[in-house]
């Protein structure tokens, strides 16, 4: 005889009304469904903000885009793991489901946060390839189908933060750039264009926050919506890195 689920789901939200305000949470049920997920039952909540014990409460807030495992807006800490709360089914959790803002980041209120200092990052590594218009810049060799396949891997990011959040040498307490910023670095000194400037990003690299600031804990791997071997590509940019830094010794 198959389980009866309950009737409603009951998610714990560790609630802020602010950047300075003070933490509590509070309770909520949700009507169950088989395909219930965390956004979806957001929203359930958003339409009548009433707490288990029946107050009315302002809106739970949070952010969503694509809804489909694409843009990493939703992300947020639900049952203690970094994940993206559009694909988070509600039958592959322990209830109650607790969610909490990723305290990595500056959270603005409730479950929504400042990712800004991503992007902030990537600027740091030089994520991007110098092609302005259509005139040509060098003569780019053929990409060879392996790199072309892990090119396409690290581009599968969608710079969500949950390696961040699971890592633990990123946040206040540190100046490290974080996993994904740093493997971005990767992902273009691998292009055959991006190329031409790869001395400029390990150089990057090696000031502060950079990748010796990696503790190699590997949290960031396993929290990974996307699979990417974010270690993997860590390790070879940390070999880049040293060569790197030998040749700027003879460069000088």
């Amino acid at each position: 005889m198959a389980e009866q689920k309950p009737k409603y789901v009951t998610f714990v939200i560790e609630r802020q009304d602010g950047p300075e305000e003070k933490t509590y949470t509070q309770e909520f049920d949700v009507p169950y469904n088989p395909s219930l997920n965390v956004v979806a039952a957001l929203m359930e909540i958003q339409k009548n903000p009433v707490t288990r014990d029946g107050k009315r409460v302002p809106p739970v807030v949070w952010e969503c885009n694509c809804l489909e495992k694409v843009c990493g807006a939703c992300m947020m800490v639900i049952n203690g793991k970094a994940q993206q709360a559009c694909c988070a089914l509600v039958d592959h959790f322990t209830w109650p489901i607790h969610l909490a803002p990723a305290r990595s980041f500056p959270v603005i209120r409730d479950l929504l946060i400042d990712r800004s200092v991503m992007f902030e990052n990537l600027k740091k590594i030089q994520g991007w390839i110098n092609v302005d218009g259509s005139w040509k810049v060098h003569e780019a060799p053929r990409q060879n189908p392996h790199t072309a396949e892990t090119a396409y891997e690290i581009s599968r990011c969608m710079t969500c933060g949950c390696c961040l959040e699971a890592c633990p040498n990123f946040g206040p307490q540190s100046d490290f750039l974080g996993p994904a910023p740093v493997v971005q670095a990767y992902l273009f000194n691998i292009n055959p264009l991006g190329e031409y400037d790869k001395p400029v990003r390990l150089s990057a690299l090696m000031e502060k926050g950079g990748i010796t600031s990696c503790g190699n804990s590997q949290n960031c791997v396993r929290v990974c919506p996307k699979d990417i071997k974010l270690t993997t590509y860590l390790a070879q940019l940390n070999r880049d890195v040293n060569v790197q830094a030998v040749k700027n010794i003879f460069n000088h």
